[in-house]
């Protein structure tokens, strides 16, 4: 059970570097906006774990939440096992490195780095030992005596890490800390954090709206949706078995063909009847969620679902082709192939699958 803050208690670094974090019924309004909405969440020790999801999702309010930078208006945040409503940023043990990695241009990168430890009071030849360490970490043991201006926005990120980790906190917070990189850096970026992370062991919370970031780097991963939570998992489980439309929707590119239950794993779209694993009543309106690379094209062997289809567009893509179809009751899917193109713009196909490779999802309701 999580216990109070008593008078001069501090989560120290003894409490271990890999954290845990709950997060139970956060709720913030800002004037008549719910930015969080009974969010709840248990972070484990040692864990990548990443907040996803559009902008004003609630992600980033929830990120600050834990940080301290915000209050929420209800709810619970514990960092091992305490409560911490009400304790300053500085005495949560938490590090963070925001979008913009916020250094200070007149300071070197050593000054940058040691810039918490000496907040702390941490002697000054502990400090010169610990940046040191935390240099070395990030791999730019021989950029101490440079300025944030000399460096590229790689090393400037690395360095922002530096300073994050050297004060030993429990918990990383990174607000979308790639989002200010080009995309080369950042695909490279992402490698080297993971590494990073994993060599450290630290509980880490992620916050971006790039799925492919989430999907590369976590181990479980929170969709937020206007302030709530729609479906937390790992990234494997997210995108093959999504919770709800958003869900998939959000999580890589997916087909969702509008439709209703006409039979069990049979939903009635656009004239026609498809194949679909889930269970939902008779009649009730349902998406049906299928990914373009489990569409099949002039498939050989039985399936449960085949259909006659004209290729409206194709889209070459260098390792895959993506083909846009279309059948004569309006239906339009995306199919996804490796390989060269095999199929030109008004060529007839079968397009097919089997009910386990698409998911029955209910509608969502207009808020």
């Amino acid at each position: 059970m999580d216990r109070e803050v008593e008078p001069g208690d501090a989560l120290t670094a003894e409490t271990g570097a890999a954290g845990t974090v709950a997060l139970t019924d956060l709720v913030k309004r800002y004037g008549t906006t719910v930015a969080l909405d009974g969010i709840s969440l248990d972070i484990l020790p040692g864990e990548f774990f990443t907040l996803l999801g559009p902008s004003g999702c609630g992600k980033t309010t929830t990120l600050r939440s834990v940080a301290g930078f915000v209050t929420p208006d209800a709810g619970r945040v514990a960092i091992n096992g305490i409560d911490v409503i009400g304790v300053p940023p500085h005495r949560r043990r938490v590090g963070m490195v925001f979008q913009h990695y916020a250094l200070f241009p007149h300071r070197t990168v050593a000054q940058n780095v040691a810039f918490g430890l000496r907040m702390q009071g941490v002697p000054k030849a502990d400090i010169a030992r610990r940046v040191v360490e935390a240099l070395t970490l990030v791999q730019l043991p021989a950029h101490g005596s440079r300025y944030p201006s000399q460096l590229s926005g790689g090393e400037q990120q690395r360095v922002a890490l530096a300073r994050a980790l050297v004060t030993r906190p429990s918990v990383l917070l990174l607000d979308e800390p790639l989002g200010a990189l080009d995309k080369k850096l950042r695909d490279h970026m992402k490698i080297e954090l993971k590494r990073l992370q994993r060599e450290v062991g630290i509980t880490t919370i992620y916050v971006t709206h790039d799925q492919e970031e989430a999907l590369t780097m976590s181990d479980r991963i929170a969709v937020m949706h206007r302030g709530r939570v729609e479906q937390v998992a790992a990234p494997r489980g997210l995108y093959e078995t999504p919770g709800t439309a958003f869900v998939a929707s959000f999580i890589g590119n997916i087909n969702l063909l509008s439709g209703r239950v006409a039979g069990a794993n049979v939903v009635a779209c656009a004239g026609t009847t498809v194949a679909a694993a889930g269970a939902a009543p008779a009649g009730a309106a349902v998406a049906v969620a299928l990914r373009p690379e489990r569409v099949r094209l002039d498939p050989v062997g039985a399936l449960d679902t085949v259909l006659p289809m004209t290729v409206a567009h194709v889209v070459y893509q260098g390792e895959t082709v993506r083909y846009i179809l279309r059948s004569e009751g309006g239906l339009e899917l995306q199919a996804v192939e490796l390989g060269e193109v095999r199929f030109t713009a008004g060529a007839r196909v079968r397009a097919g699958w089997t009910a386990a490779d698409a998911r029955i999802l209910r509608e969502e309701s207009p808020s």
